[in-house]
């Protein structure tokens, strides 16, 4: 499902249940050794997904620890994100870096947020333009949509600018009617390097797509190498 967002040059695996047997690798069992079942199953199980995609670059399998933000630690000359939701669903998308300057991928249980979650998640013109978009028909839970769609934003930020984004900090607009959402950071805080200017995202806007489908909202966020050099961006899971 999720390869349906994500362009060919990157690699993507995922599974709709944890994988039985699904092992850590030396240097990750650590992050779970004291963490419930079902965590520990669905923290190896992601990594299995990831360990595959590498696998699709001609990668040998290697441990995939979280660093101290808890954002996946990847071979040299990789990028990637990790995502894992409830009922089941783990993703991982990896690309090389002479392709890719950041990856963000984001799954959620494809159902309504909770009552009083959206006022959190969304600016007053992010839901002036949800309530647009619950008139056209369409079968999907915007409201979660937009959560995951930040998700996503963050997770192919982070890991180039190192500074932290809240969910005010993002203004998501769906384009109605096809896959395609506008993302655009305007936080006034420093965006990385110095203030207002993210090293690698000058405009502080990004481009990415959604897909829902078996119960899950996917969102996707890809910077390319090659079309980044006024660009600006996130990464993380």
């Amino acid at each position: 499902m999720i390869e349906r967002i994500l362009p060919p040059y990157v690699v993507a695996v995922e599974v709709f249940a944890d994988v039985p047997g699904a092992r850590l690798l030396p240097g990750e069992r650590s992050f779970v050794a004291d963490a419930a079942e079902g965590r520990r199953r669905e923290f190896a199980s992601v990594r299995h997904c990831a360990r595959l995609a590498l696998a699709g670059l001609g990668r040998p399998p290697v441990p995939l620890p979280p660093d101290a933000d808890g954002a996946p630690r990847w071979p040299d000359g990789v990028v990637g994100s990790m995502t894992h939701c409830r009922g089941g669903y783990r993703a991982a998308a990896v690309a090389p870096d002479t392709a890719v300057r950041a990856v963000g991928v984001d799954a959620e249980p494809h159902r309504p947020l909770r009552e009083g979650v959206l006022a959190s998640v969304a600016r007053p013109g992010e839901r002036a333009r949800l309530a647009g978009l619950e008139h056209t028909g369409a079968a999907v839970c915007w409201d979660r949509l937009l959560f995951c769609a930040k998700e996503a934003v963050y997770k192919a930020w982070f890991p180039l600018t190192r500074v932290r984004l809240g969910f005010h900090d993002v203004d998501i607009d769906f384009e109605a009617r096809t896959d395609v959402f506008r993302a655009r950071v305007v936080g006034d805080g420093p965006v990385g390097g110095e203030p207002g200017h993210a090293p690698s995202f000058r405009s502080g806007r990004l481009t990415g797509r959604w897909v829902v489908g078996h119960g899950v909202a996917a969102a996707a966020v890809v910077l390319p190498s090659f079309d980044i050099g006024a660009g600006r961006g996130k990464v993380s899971s």
